[in-house]
């Protein structure tokens, strides 16, 4: 979590056996965070680690997709 911007806020929790960790990243868009994310990934410390999911979350649900609205 150091590693990722410190204008973020951060949250660690596990769900579902996983590590979650959700940011807070203001007006950012899901591809600039998974873009800082993979870009963190490269750093031989946390190589072994891989980003699953990333997407907007709104009011603790995730939004709705286009097909859905």
């Amino acid at each position: 979590m150091a590693l990722l911007p410190e204008r973020w806020r951060k949250d660690l929790i596990r769900a579902a056996g996983e590590i979650v960790i959700r940011v807070n990243a203001g007006d950012e868009t899901s591809a600039r965070i998974r873009a800082e994310v993979m870009e963190i990934l490269t750093n031989p410390e946390v190589g072994h680690w891989q980003l699953v999911a990333c997407g907007l979350v709104a009011d603790g649900h995730p939004e709705p997709k286009e097909a859905d609205r």
